[in-house]
């Protein structure tokens, strides 16, 4: 019977998970020799393409020396964490990734405390070290000192550690060894990570980690065997987390991973990572699938709470309804309710109204992943300015704070630990050099405080710092923190923008609309120079008449509108304002569009 390994790469977002695997899957022979893979080759969502980020966690598996190894790519971004969690339940062991340069980072922690909570024994592996500004030595003591901090056990603190460049496809055990291939670590897998600890004997279990779909075979749930074994068009049931029965089904279909290909096998066995098909839509993650005798569910690992939200709504602004297919709230609700199955760190819950949706996640990026899916599958909607889940513990108002880890140039320190420490409210924990005329500063802030302040960094720091957030805890509410300081530029009228009247508005602020851009009136089209909100009319042009003018006219010159992403977006709007979604366009307009109904709010608020 084959040997099994499993294995989870895991690591901080851009250290190099997903191309090291590219090699070992090149390395390995799992892609003939004149077969075209593209880079990243496990990154097949088109958002994972776009961003260069893994946000869902996938499997593959090699044969190597006559072992299976199953390796598990997880997300490397905070915000995709709940991924991280459930998937590790599927691994014996884990391979942590750590940037020769920047060495341990928040995420790093995040997914490492879990690990070593699981008792897993992990590799450490110094990735990139041909970077010129490497320093794997400082960085091997930076980890130890990390696991130290964890509690980890003197078996977990005895790791072995490899050096290495995924891109270029080599590792060595020590700095000087000859540099030829990632053999050193797929030999250390087998020697370290232990064979599964499973009853084959026993009645068939597998935990559902992962749900996928396929146009052919529906539903397909992803998971670990941890007992038995399983056949072809056997009958099972799945169990729920409080041992209650879903429903009961035949295995359609079992297919087991090789390379980036799932294959169809006859039959599954305990400590091996399979897919099934053949459940309706009621058996979803954390779901037990198991023989029908079994009548315990297999534990499934807690997921740490959504710390954010945001208020998904009906679009109905004017231009409602021109680029989406999906407009209505129920396929709004149902989509979002689809999504929550699946993604375990996602929560919907309806307003009073039934017709707005609050959606809970992890971070702003998260929510903005899910919201940018959704709209190039033709939605339309409104989302609102994200806001902070807050708590109460023994009458005591809670709110989430977080570790914010930054690398800026010393020159640009002293603006960050202003604003950071004065408006937002964060409190400074540390403060280093990082080599090459860099600092590391490190804060504990409150979430609340950072909406926003990416556009602002990268601004402050001329788009040269680095800023790495996690969640660490709820703690005491701060009281009031100020949000955006300039005031909306916002259209009185309805049509298309004019070069002419752009142009003379220039100087009250940056605009966001060019010429010939559809506008509405309450729609945002700029922001003000000052504090206040500013109306005006970008739909003005120039008087034309039948009399020769005295001077040559002046040139229309515009300044390039500003450009936001749909997260800069989140982030930028007001309580009062709002992002409109839809396939084609971004658009900020305010909640209510005239401008006498805003007074009225405005009054009624202060009342």
């Amino acid at each position: 019977m084959t040997e099994i390994r499993n294995v989870a790469i895991i690591a901080h977002v851009d250290h190099g998970k997903t191309t090291l695997i590219d090699n070992i899957l090149k390395q390995a022979g799992s892609f003939r020799v004149n077969e075209q893979v593209n880079e990243r080759a496990m990154d097949s969502n088109d958002l994972e393409k776009e961003r260069g980020i893994t946000i869902l966690a996938k499997c593959t598996a090699i044969q190597w020396k006559g072992v299976k190894v199953n390796i598990i790519d997880t997300p490397g971004h905070a915000d995709f964490g709940g991924e991280v969690e459930r998937v590790l339940s599927m691994a014996d062991g884990v391979i942590l990734l750590t940037d020769a340069a920047e060495g341990p980072m928040p995420q790093t922690k995040f997914v490492l405390s879990k690990a070593l909570a699981l008792g897993m024994r992990p590799i450490v592996v110094i990735n990139k070290i041909d970077r010129p500004d490497g320093r794997p030595d400082e960085v091997v003591d930076e980890v130890f000192d990390l696991f130290a901090s964890l509690d980890a056990t003197n078996d977990q603190l005895d790791f072995p550690i490899l050096y290495a460049s995924g891109r270029d496809g080599w590792c060595t055990k020590e700095l000087t060894d000859p540099r030829e291939n990632l053999n050193p670590l797929l030999d250390l897998v087998l020697t370290h990570v232990p064979a599964p600890d499973v009853d084959r004997k026993a009645p068939f279990s597998m935990l559902a980690t992962l749900l996928d779909k396929d146009p052919y075979l529906g539903r397909i749930l992803v998971g670990r065997v941890y007992s038995g074994t399983a056949q072809v068009n056997s009958t099972v049931q799945a169990l729920n987390l409080e041992g209650q029965k879903v429903e009961g089904f035949r295995l359609t279909k079992l297919l087991g991973f090789s390379g980036l290909n799932r294959l169809p096998i006859e039959e599954a066995v305990a400590g091996d990572i399979i897919a099934v098909a053949g459940m309706k839509d009621t058996t979803s993650v954390s779901d037990t699938i198991c023989a029908p005798e079994v009548t315990t569910p297999i534990k499934s690992t807690p997921i740490d709470p959504p710390t954010m939200a945001v208020t998904l709504s009906v679009n109905n602004s004017p231009l409602a309804g021109r680029d989406g297919k999906k407009v209505t709230s129920t396929l709004i609700r149902d989509r979002l309710y689809a999504e929550a199955e699946t993604n375990v760190a996602i929560t919907v819950n309806e307003t009073a109204g039934k017709d707005a949706f609050e959606v809970g996640g992890r971070g702003e990026l998260q929510l903005g992943v899910l919201i940018e899916t959704m709209r190039r599958e033709g939605f339309e909607l409104s989302v609102s300015r994200p806001r902070v889940l807050l708590r109460t513990e023994n009458g005591v108002k809670e709110e989430p704070y977080e570790d914010v880890i930054i690398d800026v140039d010393d020159e640009y320190s002293g603006s960050v630990m202003e604003k950071m420490t004065g408006p937002r409210k964060a409190e400074m924990i540390d403060m280093r050099p990082s080599g090459a005329g860099k600092v590391r500063l490190t804060f504990k802030a409150p979430s609340r405080g950072l909406i926003g302040y990416q556009s602002e960094f990268m601004t402050d720091t001329r788009g040269t710092g680095v800023m790495n957030r996690l969640f660490s805890h709820y703690g005491p509410y701060k009281g009031d923190i100020t949000g955006r300081r300039n005031g909306a530029l916002i259209s009185t009228d309805s049509g298309e923008a004019a070069a002419y009247a752009i142009f003379n508005l220039q100087d009250r602020g940056a605009m966001f609309v060019s010429h010939q851009t559809p506008v509405y009136q309450g729609m945002i089209v700029g922001e003000h120079n000052r504090s206040n909100d500013l109306e005006i009319n970008v739909l003005k042009g120039k008087k034309l008449t039948n009399m020769r003018a005295s001077g040559t006219d002046e040139a229309v010159t515009l300044i390039p509108p500003r450009k936001m992403s749909l997260e800069d977006m989140m982030s930028w709007i007001d309580e009062d304002e709002l992002v409109e979604v839809t396939p084609n366009s971004l658009r900020l307009r305010k909640v209510h569009l005239d401008a006498n109904d805003r007074k009225r709010a405005e009054r009624a608020k202060a009342v």
